[in-house]
């Protein structure tokens, strides 16, 4: 039992760069989603009591934060006032005002030579002042002294203290009363300053029932015994088997059938527990691996092989490569005799996430301090999948990685491609849940897998041309929002209301969808709008809703959807939002209009048409956007 917890979290920092090692921890490369999902986080955390929080949710890092992560506490972000507000601040401002957060955590950078904890604009005009914030700020780890430190903003710690509770930031994480002291000692601080910071806190420790009585606060009654009940595992369990992407499926391969004869189960993330979990996690009691998971599924005839092949990246140290080479000899032996081979490969938060080089594995080639390098699967994976592909058994690649990969070759050459992520402690049951035909995947792609980092700009520029779905124009290998199924959806009557309004009016989309496969499965609707007329540069497209629904074989929904005005908005050459005069083309499916070619060959169907609307340019008035 007890009162007072805080939670970091949610990251709602975009995974702008598929390099970034932390990108695992946010939503992905959309605002619209990012937000949609950071909301309800937070609204989950802290709980709707009228008087008392269960949580306090502290959304990070504000602001325009997503590496190079060697360079997190020195480097300056220099985004465009356009960017700023089209891209990286709308979830940030989404969990302020819809979801009610009441703190918030300022990044270690600088944003356009701003250290982010010292941001008069940031954290006074913008986040109080803009869009009134009237709950407590914190510091990142040791983000104060970075001010002085690493950005040289200022001359000493107490100048740096000054500088960040003047702006509005109220906590350091680290213990910094000296910098404090010294900037009241010095008259750069006053106490005023001070007081102001304290009511901010105390009164956050006030709504989490720190001072009154246990049995007035209902969160306080909370045992520690409801942890790791049945029903958190079946939830784990749920959300595991949701967030698995089938991204090829070639010639109807998967689902297997439980009673096949063999299947070899080979790979680096085949019974890596730590893998399941990626960075940021808690301990589960157990664990269940893609090996445990198929072998708990299967028939009890089946045989099932299973082999490491090789290590997930290549040692820095290669004295046992004797020991790799029996390891590949292995795997390819039971390949060789088994019908089907999962093949399971990817990363661990071991190689990429949180900054610094203490895991030697974070310095090993093609990856730089918790980033990427390049996009490939580390080689030593590529040795084992081409062996594998030559034995000619049929390959089902089941990736288990934390951001996109470049895994051109296993498209081209692999029968069947699952992405799984780190999926948590039942991630292995979930695996070969899909995999054998117990649930039917319908999760989608929330980052966008480009073929080469060689397509991206620079990883240190914070300009969005060139990245994201909304952005980038080049051939790309699988799109934001894809995701197979082993059924097959239609869309058809797809009816836009009114066909013409004016600034200020909203717009109702209605779709008919459906199941004419032969299974029930989920299809996740979405709805992407295009400015077809704007007076300014506008995203190719972007998500304004997303709906998911369960369909029996036959079965069909009507799914009503809105385009509210704030969503048609953009924000003119003198950086005013308005809602233009002009056409724009709405688009609904399982995923984005574009070509097979663009896709992976996705077959999702999608049907599109316009509206337009009439008069003069009118100010746009913010709304909570529609979930």
């Amino acid at each position: 039992k007890g009162t007072g917890l805080t939670m970091w979290a949610p990251n709602v920092n975009i995974f702008r760069d598929p390099r970034w090692g932390r990108g695992q921890e946010t939503y992905g490369e959309d605002p619209y989603l990012t937000a949609q999902l950071g909301v309800a986080f937070v609204q989950g955390l802290q709980g709707n009591h009228p008087r008392y929080l269960k949580a306090i949710a502290t959304p990070k890092h504000f602001a325009v934060h997503s590496g190079p992560e060697l360079q997190r506490h020195s480097f300056n972000a220099r985004a465009s006032e356009r960017d700023l507000r089209e891209t990286y601040l709308p979830a940030f401002r989404a969990c302020i005002q819809e979801g009610g957060a009441r703190s918030i955590m300022c990044a270690y950078n600088r944003v356009n030579n701003e250290p982010c904890c010292a941001s008069t604009s940031l954290l006074t005009d913008i986040l109080r002042g803009e869009w009134g914030f009237d709950g407590y700020v914190v510091a990142d780890c040791g983000a104060v002294d970075d001010i002085y430190q690493h950005h040289g903003a200022a001359r000493s710690i107490a100048q740096a203290s000054a500088m960040a509770t003047v702006a509005g930031c109220d906590l350091d994480c680290y213990w910094n009363d000296r910098g404090w002291l010294q900037a009241l000692a010095e008259g750069l601080l006053s106490e005023d300053h001070l007081d102001q910071a304290l009511s901010r806190l105390f009164e956050a420790r006030f709504r989490l029932g720190m001072f009154d009585p246990p049995e007035e606060v209902p969160y306080a009654q909370i045992d520690v015994k409801v942890r790791n009940r049945a029903a958190h595992k079946k939830l784990a369990l749920r959300a595991a088997r949701e967030s698995i992407v089938l991204l090829k499926n070639s010639g109807g391969l998967l689902p297997l059938s439980k009673n096949i004869k063999s299947v070899a189960v080979v790979g680096p993330n085949a019974d890596a527990r730590q893998v399941m979990l990626g960075n940021y996690h808690g301990t589960p009691q157990h664990t269940v691996t893609p090996l445990e998971g198929i072998r708990n599924l299967v028939a009890p005839t089946t045989q099932v092989y299973y082999s490491k092949g090789r290590r997930r990246i290549p040692r820095l140290n290669e004295s046992q490569r004797g020991d790799e080479a029996n390891l590949m000899q292995e795997a390819v032996n039971f390949a060789a005799q088994a019908e089907v081979v999962i093949l399971c490969l990817g990363l661990s938060s071991g190689e990429h996430g949180v900054e610094g080089e203490e895991n030697p594995n974070r310095s090993a080639p093609g990856f730089s301090g918790g980033d990427r390098d390049n996009l490939e699967l580390p080689s030593t994976q590529q040795e084992l999948l081409r062996a594998i592909w030559e034995t000619g058994t049929p390959i089902i690649v089941v990736l288990l990685n934390g951001g996109p990969l470049a895994i051109n070759w296993a498209d081209q050459h692999c029968a069947a491609i699952l992405e799984a992520w780190y999926p948590g402690q039942e991630g292995g049951t979930a695996i070969a849940e899909v995999l054998f035909g117990d649930h039917n995947p319908s999760g989608r792609l929330p980052v966008t897998f480009y073929r080469s980092v060689y397509d991206l700009p620079p990883f240190d520029d914070y300009s969005m041309q060139g990245r994201t779905y909304r952005y980038f124009s080049g051939q790309i290998l699988y799109p934001f929002g894809y995701g197979l199924s082993y059924t097959r959806f239609e869309y058809s009557t797809l009816s836009i209301g009114p066909l013409q309004v004016t600034p200020g009016e909203e717009v109702t989309i209605r779709v008919r969808v459906q199941n004419v496969g032969d299974l029930a499965g989920s299809e996740v609707v979405q709805l992407y709008l295009t400015d077809v007329e704007a007076s300014v540069s506008v995203p190719i497209r972007s998500l304004k809703c997303f709906r998911k629904l369960f369909l029996q074989p036959g079965e069909i929904q009507e799914v009503i959807m809105k385009v509210l005005p704030n969503q048609m908005s953009i924000l003119d050459r003198e950086m005013a939002r308005v809602v233009e005069p002009g056409w724009f083309q709405v688009s609904v499916g399982g995923g984005q209009p574009i070509p097979a070619t663009m896709d992976g060959g996705s077959t999702t169907q999608v049907v599109t048409g316009m509206f337009e609307v009439l008069g003069d340019s009118q100010e746009a008035t913010h709304v909570p956007t529609q979930r």
